[in-house]
């Protein structure tokens, strides 16, 4: 008797990547009022093509979403859902523009057979992008204006189960609540030993949890930060896909022996503040 494959599952960064969902942009929108720079909606869906080539061509089985006619924002898929080990979670967003995208993320969850665990409602809210695997057992959240604590609560009561505990950090008030700031957008990891951090933005206690997991990192600086270099998609460990736009990153990772692809997004990311781990939820490391 065969034993079944699982085909869904995350609790790392890192963990070699198999499976992937991304979401077709939308070309037509309100740019502004989702604080993206009006990108071309050919080279939108040219260089969505081709990330998604490239993630194929790196072993990774990529399901595509519709794009949703008027909602901009939705590419960025890793926002309104997380992958836990044991199935997905539609979260709940603060932004009023994207409150609905959770809702199509759990018809997606449904349409892929991947059971959702619950999800998050009412004052409760969360952004995919303010978590972060730190190991297997240890879910990283960060509180700010995409977040807040009862979000990071009740993915805490979905999650006890697995054993994960889901540990907070507060978040800088940097450009204010107009401004995305995520917990990934100053972190990312290349592997289990080797993170990407702009260290200003990141808080005390994250660097010193991590000084004392022995984990080192890349640091980077202000013109790098402001070109996604820390906006990282792990493969697998070892090998990452970056954003086209920060040469001094992917100069630094390379000599640390990190393998790197990079693709272009100079309207798929820079124009709406959204790299690779943005456009991408994974489904399953394994």
């Amino acid at each position: 008797m065969t034993a079944s494959v699982s085909r869904y599952g995350v609790t790392s960064m890192v963990a070699p990547l198999r499976r992937v969902l991304v979401r077709k942009p939308a070309t037509s929108g309100d740019w502004d009022g989702a604080g993206w720079r009006t990108p071309d909606g050919v080279a939108l869906e040219r260089q969505f093509a081709a990330l998604v080539e490239l993630l194929d061509g790196l072993g990774v089985e990529v399901e595509v979403a519709e794009a949703i006619d008027g909602l901009v924002d939705a590419v960025y898929m890793h926002d309104p859902q997380i992958m836990s080990g044991a199935g997905g979670v539609p979260l709940n967003m603060a932004k009023p523009i994207r409150q609905s995208e959770p809702g199509h993320a759990k018809a997606e969850f449904e349409r892929l057979d991947i059971p959702v665990l619950g999800v998050l409602e009412g004052d409760a809210y969360l952004d995919g992008g303010d978590h972060f695997y730190i190991d297997d057992t240890t879910c990283a959240v960060g509180l700010g204006y995409r977040t807040n604590r009862k979000g990071a609560q009740a993915l805490q009561a979905l999650v006890n189960p697995e054993g994960m505990h889901v540990e907070a950090y507060d978040m800088p008030h940097d450009q204010g609540p107009d401004y995305v700031l995520h917990l990934q957008s100053f972190l990312s990891a290349a592997t289990e030993e080797l993170f990407i951090v702009f260290e200003p933005l990141a808080p005390v206690r994250l660097l010193q949890d991590l000084k004392e997991r022995g984990i080192d990192w890349v640091k980077l600086d202000e013109e790098s930060y402001h070109a996604m270099g820390c906006n990282v998609l792990a493969v697998r460990p070892g090998v990452v896909v970056v954003v086209d736009g920060a040469p001094k990153v992917r100069k630094a990772l390379e000599a640390r022996g990190v393998e790197v692809h990079a693709y272009d997004g100079t309207d798929l990311s820079l124009k709406g503040d959204g790299g690779p781990t943005c456009l991408t939820a994974p489904l399953l490391r394994a």
